[in-house]
């Protein structure tokens, strides 16, 4: 067996790769021949993963959703307030009332109803939801887009890797990881980012020339100790430079999808609190759309944020407007990557950083609360129709198989073929885990 008919190996109905049959053919080469050691076969493994094109959309509800008002509710209990439950299209699985078009969808969409936390504020919360640690220090860990981006993510792909959706607020950075794996902020998806198109009369040999200029400009720098920073110069304006040539920059036309999709998606803005398509009258809706777009085009991981969720007041009224939108981004999102063959490689997630209170207080709203809350996934392997863990019948307390950040986030990785326990060396030499402690929810997978 030669390493040119390793490569030949057998793939399921949709072209993938199976990791057994990947291993079992290499083993079966290497042991032949002696031609491939094991470090070798985890080589070409890694490359048949992004030739997989496995990606990942983060649906973040920033400011913390209640699970009363979304995928627990509790009807008939005073904590649950007037919000009412509706049947799903899986006999026995209810959620909250202004989620129908999801109800629709939850054969494909499982819940988490069990995960639990003691991160009670905001900026901690979201920095460990997206990162699986807590502020700690001097270290700034990479977001969970950053990760995911520099494990699987095609090297010589000419767009962003990691593209996040949704106003001012967007998203933790790539930390440790460096520039290259930052994201790339869109704040309105219904326009095309700015500065993706040549200034007008400057053709391709021209741009070539300039950046061919730049280079020598910074190379006496280089020379003098900044290597490291101009590496990182010029690989940010390297990836811009691709992304403007590339064709697959019409990725991010919205105006090529139908009127009836945008529709389906929603178009509707507003909702209260600033930035996150919380007040700039930009879509939700049309965020999703975009993510669907992006990841079909071969972007890695795209985050979508839907701000305004922080329901001190008003829980009940400000939850169902910003449901209304949520409910048909997500419904469709999961509709379209399924009809159109690319759910089972895509992981869907929708979560916030921490649930609400049962007791509803004096102004009508509910308070942060991470004692128990609810994450729902969708794609990527994950068995929907089934919902994961309880709470007791007010909801104050997990009574019932509970999940902690750590196993989220292990959970994640499982879906989308990364190894949690790989380490990450930070600038000053620091070994860190991907993922410290945690198992995977296997019941997701079975």
């Amino acid at each position: 067996m030669t390493t040119q008919t390793l490569m030949h190996v057998q793939t399921n109905r949709d072209g993938v790769v199976s990791r057994r049959t990947f291993f079992r053919n290499v083993a079966a080469g290497a042991a032949g021949l002696g031609v491939l050691g094991w470090k070798d076969a985890l080589t070409l493994h890694a490359d048949e993963l992004r030739r997989q094109g496995k990606a990942c959309i983060l649906l973040f509800m920033r400011g913390g959703p209640s699970q009363f008002e979304t995928f627990d509710p509790k009807p008939g209990h005073a904590n649950g307030g007037p919000t009412t439950a509706i049947d799903t299209a899986v006999p026995g699985i209810q959620i909250a009332e202004g989620w129908e078009n999801v109800a629709r969808q939850m054969r494909d969409i499982a819940i988490i109803r069990s995960l639990n936390n003691r991160e009670g504020e905001h900026q901690r919360a979201v920095y460990q939801m997206h990162t699986g640690y807590i502020p700690a220090g001097g270290v700034r860990h990479p977001s969970i887009g950053s990760i995911v981006a520099s494990e699987i993510a095609p090297r010589d792909f000419d767009l962003p890797h990691f593209v996040s959706i949704g106003g001012r607020f967007a998203t933790h950075g790539s930390g440790f990881l460096g520039m290259a794996w930052a994201p790339f902020v869109v704040s309105n998806p219904n326009t095309m980012p700015s500065n993706v198109e040549r200034p007008g009369g400057v053709t391709t040999t021209r741009m070539a020339r300039r950046l061919g200029l730049m280079t020598d400009l910074e190379r006496d720098f280089a020379e003098a100790g900044g290597a490291h920073a101009v590496e990182q110069h010029q690989h940010l304006y390297g990836s811009a430079a691709n992304m403007v040539r590339s064709p697959r920059i019409r990725a991010f036309d919205l105006s090529q999808e139908s009127s009836s999709t945008r529709d389906r998606y929603g178009r509707s803005g507003g909702g209260p609190g600033p930035g996150g398509f919380g007040g700039f009258g930009n879509s939700f809706g049309q965020g999703c759309l975009l993510a669907r777009r992006l990841v079909e085009a071969g972007v890695t991981f795209v985050e979508v944020d839907l701000n305004g969720w922080d329901t001190h007041q008003n829980n009940f009224e400000q939850s169902k407007r910003l449901s209304e939108q949520a409910d048909r981004g997500f419904a469709a999102l999961v509709q379209d990557l399924r009809e159109r063959g690319r759910l089972d490689r895509t992981l869907v997630i929708w979560m916030g950083e921490f649930g609400r209170t049962p007791r509803i207080n004096g102004n009508n709203g509910r308070d942060h609360y991470p004692r128990a809350f609810s994450v729902a996934l969708a794609g990527g392997g994950i068995r929907g129709g089934r919902v994961i863990g309880s709470t007791s019948a007010g909801g104050n307390d997990v009574t019932n198989r509970p999940v902690g950040v750590a196993d989220l986030f292990c959970t994640f990785c499982r879906a989308l073929d990364v190894n949690p326990r790989k380490e990450n060396m930070t600038p000053i030499g620091r070994p860190i885990r991907i993922v410290d402690g945690g198992e995977a929810v296997r019941e997701l997978f079975a």
